[in-house]
């Protein structure tokens, strides 16, 4: 994602914001949970020190996009939504490996139970009319990302 803040920064209105976004919009992560976005980004709020600088409710909002990757109305949530979601247009060698680690994430569950799962979230991207929030992601990346989606869904 730190590439793509770096590559992107100049089209962000809040890149301070956005930066400290990425670096805690998984801090909590349990495969198990629903909330990890809320208890991320209620941290990330939470450690600021009280002299920062830093849009607090932004950043709490930033945060809270990545959990249905769905934006309010913030550019800069678009952007973080596609710098998180552009691992899903990597060729399909680096795709395959993605998924595989994801799998690895929810091992407690067994194939009976995660493979229906698992298609469900990649259905949910592929019933939006776009998966990128962006015009440069959904040109540059878009086709890729929803061939990778569709593979892996053959796959299950």
């Amino acid at each position: 994602m730190i590439f793509w803040f770096e590559k992107y920064k100049n089209e962000l209105q809040f890149p301070d914001e956005v930066l400290y976004s990425i670096f805690y919009h998984d801090y909590v992560y349990n495969s198990t949970r629903k909330d990890n976005e809320l208890k991320s980004a209620e941290f990330a709020v939470k450690i600021l020190p009280a002299t920062t600088t830093l849009n607090k409710e932004l950043v709490f909002d930033l945060i809270m996009a990545t959990k249905n990757h769905q934006p309010k109305t913030k550019d800069d949530e678009k952007w973080l939504i596609d710098f998180d979601l552009k691992i899903l247009s990597k060729d399909w060698d680096e795709y395959q490996t993605y998924y595989q680690q994801i799998r690895k994430e929810y091992k407690i569950y067994p194939d009976f139970l995660y493979n229906p799962g698992r298609k469900k979230a990649l259905e949910h991207f592929l019933e939006n009319k776009f998966i990128y929030q962006t015009d440069v992601f959904r040109d540059l990346y878009e086709q890729q990302a929803r061939e990778n989606i569709k593979r892996e869904i053959d796959l299950l």
